[in-house]
């Protein structure tokens, strides 16, 4: 016994001065792996670099797709997205089982641990958007559960964030964060802090930026985006219902929204996604990649993408989710997975 227990000593030190074990900030101890934590760490290959905080979309139809989603009875199973919080919505709609969200910036996932500590805090959307905005939590929470978005959104336009109340906040935060077992360093909590900072300083102003570069005219504010509606006048924002917000925030608790490390054309995180679709007995019921193929198809990568994307567990109602842009301006289609690994095929 004595010996094993030398051995596993020698083993967790080769493991330290080779940098394998995870990441722990200075000054905490290290708290047991969850299995969220496992997930993302079991999931995710190394990071690579993109140009943009992404905090927000720069897609302004990415709700014009909804009515297609529910027409072709889109739902259920597993869900893959990319990006921020606008994957909240399509999972609001498609109501999978379970999420998980794929990105080549580790930031992404950072961000998205910001979002899970803040639909645990919250207790409507109403407090939700308030703590993501650092605004005052309205008097009366109960009875904002029934308001509309656009009573929510004038809630945070006409407030202003509370002189050092954000300390305060951040600290809730950052405690819940931690306990989620996901192995960070102190900047990644400094990265997190920022990210909310930003949401907090530009409140519903917000947009899409790219690094060293202003933000475009033509990319909606986050107001915009909380307000969007489809081509028939609908609202399909997971803010806009209380029953979506709530749904979201179910699965959030129970650790069922995963971010991941990885590049879609990558030869790790997607198939890993796939096979652990698969040991669920589950399929892929939407796939939301934004305009990731173009940069794919630009860096030569898309084939490989193709490759993983042929190996998701799926049947013929399992679709994609794309955005295409010209002018400043997006389009958003969707299309059945076999339906674009098959137009691959035919080099389309």
């Amino acid at each position: 016994m004595h010996g094993a227990l030398r051995r596993a000593g020698i083993v967790v030190c080769l493991l330290g001065l080779l940098g394998i074990l995870p990441r722990v900030p200075r000054g905490q101890a290290a708290r047991p792996a969850t299995t969220f934590a496992a997930a993302i760490e079991r999931l995710s290959e190394p990071e690579g670099a993109f140009d943009t905080d992404n905090l927000v979309s720069n897609e302004k139809s990415y709700l014009d797709v909804v009515p297609a989603l529910m027409a072709g009875h889109v739902s259920g199973g597993a869900y893959i997205g990319v990006g921020p919080d606008q994957n909240f919505s399509y999972i609001a709609r498609v109501r999978p089982t379970f999420a998980y969200i794929i990105d080549i910036r580790r930031d992404n996932l950072l961000l998205h641990l910001l979002f899970k500590a803040l639909f645990a805090q919250a207790r409507n959307r109403a407090e939700y958007l308030s703590l993501l905005t650092g605004r005052p939590v309205p008097d009366g929470l109960e009875r904002w559960s029934s308001a509309t978005i656009e009573e929510i959104v004038a809630h945070v336009d006409r407030s202003t964030p509370a002189p050092g109340g954000s300390r305060s906040l951040r600290s809730r935060l950052d405690h819940a964060i931690e306990g989620f077992g996901v192995p960070l360093v102190r900047a990644d909590l400094e990265t997190i802090g920022r990210f909310h900072q930003a949401f907090i300083a530009a409140g519903l102003d917000l947009q899409f930026q790219s690094h060293g570069r202003r933000p475009s005219d033509s990319y909606p504010t986050f107001r915009e985006l909380l307000l969007s509606r489809d081509a028939n006048g609908r609202q399909w924002n997971y803010l806009a219902s209380e029953d979506d917000f709530q749904f979201v925030k179910a699965l959030e608790a129970r650790d069922a929204i995963i971010p991941v490390v990885g590049n879609v054309s990558g030869t790790h995180a997607l198939r890993a996604i796939g096979a652990a679709i698969a040991e669920r007995h589950q399929r892929v019921s939407a796939f939301y990649i934004s305009n990731v193929e173009f940069y794919l198809a630009r860096d030569a990568a898309f084939g490989r993408f193709v490759d993983n994307l042929s190996r998701l567990p799926r049947d013929g109602r399992s679709v994609m989710i794309r955005s295409q842009f010209g002018r400043g301006s997006s389009v958003s289609v969707v299309q059945s997975i076999d339906g674009t690994i098959a137009e691959a095929s035919r080099g389309r």
